[in-house]
């Protein structure tokens, strides 16, 4: 298997640490508002990779921080005049409501930063006792980054440029260098989230938590780091030289792993342009198996960019997969076809292939169309016996059970007899061209949950 490595710049071999045992860590939520699709299609796409690694052998401890105090939690507490941790605590469950709605189970843990100040406050004093951190007076711990010589490996950018990041900077007229960043910050503000520390009363910096978590369960070096593109810099570089610094040991992350953004009718979301979508909003419209086909048929580094065009895409495709599928549970014959065992043996193998060449899902996918216009063919000429018809679906039951894109409960739904003998009175009123009642007759069986389709060898019912 390869995947392509921010590190390195390429696509490297994957090798775990330990053998067959991977440790993954994914930056989480900050959790001051509700989940929006830039969230689903980060957190989707680290979903199906997890499940991919583990049905191919490997045993994957998947973590996931949950920033649960922050500049952003306060800040917006303030707005609502709530404590921070009831409104964090709030937006907590919304974001695993939303997960939850979305089939993204991988998670083997989910660590909330409140719960690791005690490592946190281990990390600052180790740094500082290192001479990697200086204290600002009535502001707090900062990170010198020019005592990290390799500062900006990860980002490809160095201590000069630190001052261009876009992400949560630490603004102090004191800082030693531009691009220093807090690790503790001192609070005397009443209502403000606090912790004793060495250095008084105060709270974590952003970065620092990360690093205190994943060092908690996987030690100083793991295998894979995902996120976010935008994350890229300054908070992961961040995270690097932090932990770097702590344990001498290189590299902090094996392979690091960055998500494409996600852009709507080709613009950055933004409230103030009207096309900022919720999770909740977007699943109300579309289905969840719509949602994760849009975001897994495209390469998980590359954008993503979503329109109403690109969902008839994705409608129009799941569909065609349903509509396969029923077919397929629905072939009845005797009459055993070797060609379909030669078609799915092959095509498993370059499903497959495509997967381990950098999760490539876009190939991958071209594969299964093919697999599926091929079998077309053969339907149309003779249906298959019940064993291949088994396989077939097995596999397509294999394939959903790392991307969640199919509604077996559409496939598998019995349809009624008064829904079949609908479609065929309508059958005879449209072959009469009698438009009103056959238009009449539709409308009546989508009122009942199904739909008919036209098609060559005559109405295809489906459930709604």
């Amino acid at each position: 298997m390869k995947i392509y490595n921010t590190l390195s710049g390429k696509k490297d071999q994957f090798k775990p640490l330990k053998n067959k045992k991977v440790n993954i860590f994914v930056c989480g939520l900050t959790v001051y508002d509700y989940s929006h699709i830039g969230h689903a299609r980060l957190f989707v796409a680290f979903d199906v990779f997890v499940k991919y690694l583990r049905h191919v052998g490997y045993k994957v401890f998947y973590l996931q921080n949950i920033t649960d105090l922050d500049d952003k939690i306060i800040a917006r507490a303030r707005e609502k005049k709530v404590p921070p941790k009831d409104l964090a605590d709030a937006f907590t469950k919304e974001y695993f409501k939303d997960m939850k709605a979305l089939g993204v189970d991988s998670v083997t843990k989910y660590a909330a930063a409140t719960k690791y100040i005690k490592e946190i406050i281990g990390q600052v004093k180790k740094l500082q006792d290192k001479g990697f951190a200086y204290k600002i007076e009535e502001d707090g711990i900062y990170y010198d980054i020019s005592k990290f010589k390799d500062y900006g490996k990860l980002a490809g950018r160095t201590a000069l440029d630190a001052e261009d990041a876009v992400t949560r900077i630490d603004y102090s007229s004191k800082k030693k260098n531009r691009g220093d960043f807090c690790l503790w910050k001192f609070s005397s503000i009443e209502g403000e989230p606090k912790w004793k520390s060495p250095w008084g009363m105060g709270r974590p910096g952003w970065h620092i938590e990360d690093t205190a978590i994943t060092e908690k369960f996987f030690g100083p070096q793991y295998d894979i780091h995902g996120g976010a593109r935008e994350l890229l810099f300054p908070h992961h570089q961040a995270e690097v030289s932090q932990m770097e610094a702590i344990s001498d040991k290189s590299p902090m992350v094996k392979y690091w792993v960055h998500v494409g953004v996600l852009t709507v009718n080709g613009q950055k979301m933004s409230k103030s342009l009207g096309n900022f979508i919720l999770i909740s909003d977007f699943i109300r419209r579309y289905s969840v198996a719509q949602l994760r086909f849009l975001i897994v048929k495209n390469l998980w580094s590359s954008p993503l960019d979503y329109s109403d065009s690109a969902m008839l895409e994705v409608k129009s495709a799941l569909d065609k997969i349903e509509e396969f599928l029923r077919k397929i549970k629905n072939s009845e014959s005797k009459i055993k076809n070797n060609k379909i065992s030669v078609i799915l043996k092959k095509t498993k193998k370059d499903f497959y292939e495509q997967l381990a060449d950098n999760f490539n899902t876009p190939k991958a996918f071209a594969v299964m169309f093919d697999f599926i216009n091929k079998t077309n063919q053969l339907l149309e000429k003779n249906s298959f016996a019940k064993k291949e018809a088994g396989e077939v679906y097995k596999f397509f039951e294999e394939i959903n059970g790392i991307f969640g894109i199919i509604d077996f409960k559409k496939v598998n739904a019995k349809i009624p007899a008064k829904i079949k003998k609908l479609a065929k009175e309508r059958e005879k009123f449209r072959k009469e061209q009698n438009w009103q009642k056959s238009d009449e007759l539709r409308a009546k069986i989508e009122k009942q949950g199904f739909t008919v389709e036209d098609t060559p060898s005559g109405p295809a019912i489906k459930k709604i």
